[in-house]
């Protein structure tokens, strides 16, 4: 498998302007001044999508207390993902990156393993970014490669939230 870029501590996160599930456009700079997760899916409705989903939705209120922001980010249309809002009665920012090129910048897309065999595709990853007053973003932790069950958990016991 070729290296895609991999993000670590103290890089300084990609910005992006995306659209969310109501059509409107999210930025990272909207966050400004504060701590924001930013995680990678594969697609809308599938059931480790939905497992991730539903746990940051199930504990929203532990990372809104810390004044962490959660955004979560696929390559699903924007109708896609507000059906998957309305399906599971979620409560994260949903944004749509059919283009793929936040999910590339982050190094959230590209080779990976599955069922053996080497494919493109979203790589399941999670960010914590610092974003500074003047909106721009500093990654404090990237995970790649994480699994679904149990993550959102793993992220609250590890990252102190």
């Amino acid at each position: 498998m070729t290296d895609s870029i991999r993000l670590e501590a103290g890089d300084t996160a990609p910005a992006f302007s995306l659209s969310n599930d109501r059509g409107e456009t999210v930025s990272l700079a909207d966050f400004s001044g504060s701590r924001v997760i930013v995680y990678f899916y594969p697609r809308a409705n599938t059931p480790g999508c939905t497992t991730e989903a539903c746990d940051f939705t199930e504990n929203f209120d532990q990372f809104d207390g810390a004044g962490v922001k959660v955004i979560g980010i696929s390559p699903d249309k924007p109708e896609a993902l507000a059906k998957f809002r309305a399906d599971h009665d979620l409560n994260v920012e949903l944004l749509s990156d059919p283009s793929k090129e936040t999910l590339t910048a982050y190094g959230a897309f590209g080779e990976k393993k599955n069922y053996g065999k080497v494919v493109q595709g979203v790589i399941r990853s999670t960010f914590l970014v610092n974003v500074a007053d003047n909106g721009n973003g500093t990654i404090e932790t990237a995970q790649y490669n994480v699994k679904a069950t149990g993550h959102v958990g793993r992220i609250l016991r590890d990252w102190n939230i």
